[in-house]
């Protein structure tokens, strides 16, 4: 990793006096992925050793909703940083403006109310006055509103989508996308056996970032992902092709993302969780397309998700650096007065922009990414 950079972005932040942080907050929000941990010790050791107290927000919005925020001291923090998950826990379903009470209307739809400013609320009267926030775009949506209620916000961006609009990286993704790759490279092997079509689903909601990167990584024969619609008369004449060779592999092994679709088609839908801040959930298109191969092309196919197995396990060392890097660059913005900005990596440069800025945006795979023609150069198929 390279060193901090006062980018152009920094300079616009609005400036607090330095001094006036005693109290800050750390949340960890959205689904869980591994490095979460190493920002949480690193924003608290860092802020620590400059004197500021340091509280913990604990099931993320949620939590902040609840009013179930407590203080974190050096030995809650110290030795997590190799661990999985978060220690504070998460949660992906929770939205402060539209916060399900538990109660039903008198029209019997159930009851939402805003509590944007009871989030708010229960920081200040702590005396906390910056709130330092791991998660994704979904979660700098709301940091958006708390901005708007008066809330200074430290944005770090995490998931293992990599998705997360203005950074080239995120917390998480380096683990996932080696997880993926091991994954690829064990079903390879039992593919090549029986040789049989592999169907290999990889999460990544409308990015393909961990498909494109794990497949190209374990040298997939076919890589479908959600920014490219793909062909299935040329993913069946992959198959077919490694099939009736004469001799090696004679098996096709396919990396697909959850958010994959057929040229003319529509992304698989699992099931639409109306209580989540975000209701869609993809999901199925592994099964579906192992299915139509065998009954296309007569060979035998077989289907595996991943699912949240990617999600899991410790992080690798590049996730573990990631984190402390940008968790001490979170804090330097802070220490300089600066708030409301989200820290980015861009060009192997630590930089930081706008936090509302990234609300209700992804970054998804360019159609004309170097890592595109890369998988083409090596023969890889991407459906189109």
């Amino acid at each position: 990793m390279s060193g901090e950079h006062d980018g152009q972005g920094a300079s616009d932040g609005k400036l607090a006096t330095a001094a006036a942080v005693s109290k800050i907050a750390v949340m960890t929000c959205g689904g869980d992925c591994p490095g979460l941990n190493g920002v949480i010790r690193a924003v608290t050791l860092d802020a620590i050793a400059h004197d500021i107290e340091v509280f913990g927000v604990e099931d993320g919005l949620l939590g902040l909703v609840q009013d179930r925020i407590g203080p974190l001291v050096a030995t809650d923090v110290v030795d997590i940083g190799e661990r999985g998950g978060t220690v504070l826990g998460s949660n992906n379903k929770t939205d402060p403006s539209r916060f399900r009470t538990g109660k039903l209307t008198d029209s019997g739809e159930p009851e939402v109310v805003d509590m944007t400013q009871a989030c708010a609320d229960n920081l200040s009267k702590r005396g906390i006055s910056t709130l330092v926030v791991v998660g994704g775009d979904g979660t700098m949506s709301a940091c958006k509103l708390l901005v708007e209620r008066g809330v200074h916000c430290i944005g770090i961006p995490k998931t293992i989508d990599n998705d997360c609009y203005a950074t080239e990286i995120t917390v998480g993704f380096t683990t996932a996308m080696t997880t993926a790759t091991e994954a690829l490279d064990r079903l390879r092997t039992t593919a090549a056996s029986h040789h049989r079509v592999m169907v290999v689903e990889l999460m990544g909601r409308q990015a393909g970032w961990i498909t494109l990167n794990a497949g190209i990584a374990s040298a997939s024969d076919v890589i479908l992902i959600p920014e490219l619609e793909f062909d299935l008369d040329v993913v069946f004449a992959v198959c077919e092709k490694n099939a009736s060779a004469p001799r090696g592999k004679r098996c096709t092994v396919i990396a697909v993302a959850e958010g994959a679709r057929p040229i003319g088609g529509e992304q698989i839908v699992e099931r639409v969780d109306k209580t989540s801040a975000e209701p869609i959930r993809l999901g199925g298109i592994g099964k579906w397309l192992s299915a139509t191969i065998e009954n296309k092309t007569g060979i035998d196919s077989r289907y595996v998700i991943l699912g949240h197995v990617l999600r899991g396990g410790v992080p690798c060392a590049t996730d573990r650096i990631l984190a402390t890097h940008l968790g001490h660059h979170a804090m330097t913005l802070l220490r300089a007065g600066k708030q409301n900005r989200l820290v980015v990596l861009r060009g192997g440069i630590l930089d930081d922009v706008e936090i509302t800025a990234a609300a209700n945006k992804q970054r998804l795979v360019p159609k004309d990414h170097p890592l595109v023609a890369s998988a083409r150069a090596v023969g890889c198929c991407l459906g189109c």
